[in-house]
């Protein structure tokens, strides 16, 4: 990864690795038929409008803020989609969790039930074409199985990659809800009496976008917290 001169107006484009295996079939399979923009980038806390040269102003630190070249890591890059909303909108979509923190004991499982708040219109519904889960340390989990789904595929979609030089890597399922369990072996404790990574939720049809952090106990501390309804399961 690196920065992008952005005296000048530059578009950086980049194929994923599965996209370059496309093009390189030659058989017209490589078609893009959709993208999506973000804002990764931009500290909108920089807007300032009360910069003593004037409102013309007030967006120079945020356009002077260094662009980041493209890197094909979805769990590191476009990670805050802009998205398009119906004309009239007056409030983002959330996804709620229920709960600020999953704690889930050793050997332990539980379920995880978004939904999303202020979209189509309704209070609270589940995504048609559900959610994207991502855990960010795959190595914390035995188990984790997305259930339901609409349009878009269930199951893994992405094992992506090494966290820095501790071997974590990340995984990304898709569906309506995500059944996770954790692991039942304390050699990656050591001396520590709990572990912790975080569960990415994204809404396919919102864009909305939650983290929420995962505590995997090292002792059986009680029922493990359930991400549905404030319910419970052991």
């Amino acid at each position: 990864m690196g920065y992008l001169d952005n005296t000048t107006i530059v578009v950086d484009a980049i194929l994923t690795k599965k996209g370059r295996e496309m093009m390189a079939r030659g058989d017209g399979s490589f078609n893009i038929t959709q993208f999506a923009l973000s804002d990764d980038e931009i500290d909108y806390g920089l807007w300032n409008p009360n910069h003593p040269n004037g409102s013309a102003f007030s967006g120079e630190a945020i356009e002077n803020m260094p662009v980041i070249e493209a890197f094909p890591d979805e769990n590191q890059i476009m990670r805050n989609k802009l998205i398009t909303l119906p004309r009239g909108t007056t409030k983002l979509p959330i996804i709620t969790l229920g709960l600020a923190k999953i704690t889930i004991n050793i050997g332990g499982s539980t379920v995880v039930g978004p939904e999303t708040l202020n979209f189509n219109g309704l209070n609270s519904l589940s995504e048609n074409s559900g959610y994207k889960f991502t855990i960010a340390d795959r190595r914390l989990v035995s188990n984790m199985q997305a259930n339901g789904g609409g349009s878009a595929p269930i199951g893994s979609i992405a094992t992506s990659r090494f966290i820095q030089s501790t071997g974590a890597v990340s995984q990304t399922v898709v569906g309506t809800s995500l059944s996770i369990t954790a692991i039942n072996d304390t050699s990656l404790f050591g001396t520590a009496t709990k572990l912790l990574t975080t569960l990415y939720v994204e809404g396919l049809d919102s864009g909305a976008r939650v983290a929420i952090p995962v505590e995997i106990s090292k002792k059986v501390i009680g029922a493990s917290t359930s991400a549905t309804s404030g319910k419970v399961s052991s």
